[in-house]
């Protein structure tokens, strides 16, 4: 799929879609639940249905609705996956499932699509399984899908790389349900929010993980979780994108479905766009966020880690900010579903950016963008963001591979041309 976009000018309102990270720890969660469950307002995405699938084959029940999952849970008793898991495109299936199979006695095949495959590596993860007494390999050798995993792990003590929280999340929901203290040492810790995140799921369920500086938790271990009903929360990361249009059009918006109290990490985003000059008036009551015009944009440097799948837009209101944006502590962005620094530089430079890629992040100066032919690298974040970017440039501009768009925001197109983006969508 592919989309044309043209210059326009934006106004109306938008209701942000479900966060993608609360739907997929609350489908593992109700799965790993005694009793039912119900999650309302998911995400319906191909990781949510990856998701679903990996909990159906360790013997979840789970019916779909359309505006709902119902889920008969597990208690918590992993049973044997009866064929190969295919995690597709999500990091957090391949880290959560693959932590998750060493509570079965039996072996579990973990794979996915090209990007799980080759970029998003596991071997941390496996590492430390293996350091509880799982039997854990990455079958071609290299650290990366497809995973090979046999229980039964033991409590005890176990080490592993944190700059990709994943397999640090995983790690912690499955060694809770182990019997016994587990102590986790990390090393190098980064992308705190997304660890707080988890740690949130893990206290609503009254199970109490304590760390230090993120680099050592004790997991106290025999949980047992009754089942729960919750409403999935709109999506910080979505939000960026009609939040960042809005700036480089110049125009209003109204988002609603916007909760600053809940604990996502990407929010940060926001303050970060305040401090550059973006005129943004939250109301929590409402849950609602305006964006108004008449903000006057000017670069600074960003430590983006907290906030890591902020880099390619981020990027692209740098090419529309006075001076000199820099963007630090990125490196685990080169390891998500594309190299992103390389990715979103190499894209935006065919649209006349004078952007710089660092080891760990970007240097991008004001820049008027023209339009150009410019490809998704099959990275939802990517494609999103040159349409952005495209919503400001002079010219048409043709984005290549735009189907990857529904693993977070499905609705995107259609959203955004109710607002009065020229977007075509071609087949």
């Amino acid at each position: 799929m592919k989309f044309l976009i043209r210059p326009s000018s934006l106004k109306g309102t938008v209701n942000i879609p479900p966060s993608k990270s609360h739907t997929l720890r609350a489908i593992l969660f109700a799965a790993l639940a005694k009793g039912d469950s119900e999650v309302r307002n998911f995400l319906h995405s191909p990781d949510a249905t990856a998701m679903i699938d990996a909990m159906r084959a360790f013997g979840a029940k789970i019916d779909i609705a359309a505006d709902r999952l119902s889920v008969q849970g597990l208690s918590g008793q992993i049973k044997a996956a009866d064929n190969v898991i295919d995690a597709g495109n999500s990091g957090i299936v391949l880290r959560f499932a693959g932590a998750l199979a060493a509570l079965s006695p039996a072996y579990t095949i973990i794979t996915g699509d090209h990007s799980i495959r080759h970029n998003r590596p596991v071997k941390p993860l496996l590492d430390a399984l293996c350091e509880l007494g799982a039997f854990a390999v990455s079958s071609r050798l290299d650290g990366c899908a497809p995973i090979i995993i046999k229980g039964l792990m033991q409590s005890g003590i176990t080490s592993l790389k944190g700059e990709d929280s994943q397999p640090v999340s995983g790690l912690l929901i499955a060694c809770s349900f182990l019997q016994g203290k587990t102590t986790i040492e990390v090393t190098h810790p980064g992308e705190k929010p997304w660890i707080d995140l988890t740690l949130f799921w893990l206290k609503k369920f009254g199970i109490e993980i304590k760390h230090k500086d993120y680099e050592r938790y004790v997991v106290p271990g025999s949980a047992q979780i009754d089942g729960f009903k919750m409403d999935i929360p709109g999506d910080f990361s979505s939000a960026a994108f009609p939040i960042a249009a809005a700036l480089v059009t110049d125009s209003e918006l109204l988002l609603t479905n916007i909760d600053m109290n809940d604990c996502q990490g990407d929010k940060k985003l926001i303050e970060v766009l305040q401090k550059m000059g973006a005129k943004i008036e939250i109301d929590d009551a409402k849950k609602t966020l305006r964006v108004c015009k008449g903000s006057t944009l000017k670069g600074m440097t960003v430590d983006v880690n907290d906030f890591i799948d902020a880099v390619p837009i981020l990027s692209v209101i740098g090419c529309y900010a006075e001076g000199r944006t820099e963007i630090t502590g990125a490196a685990i962005a080169r390891k998500k579903e594309s190299d992103r620094i390389h990715a979103i530089a190499t894209e935006l430079k065919k649209m006349g950016a004078e952007i710089a890629e660092k080891p760990d992040g970007l240097v991008i100066f004001h820049s008027p963008l023209k339009g150009a032919l410019a490809t998704s690298w099959h990275d939802h974040r990517i494609a999103m963001s040159l349409s952005v970017a495209a919503l400001g440039a002079e010219g048409d501009t043709l984005i290549e591979g735009t189907e990857c768009i529904s693993k977070t925001y499905p609705t995107f197109a259609h959203d955004f041309k109710a607002i009065g983006a020229d977007i075509e969508v071609q087949k």
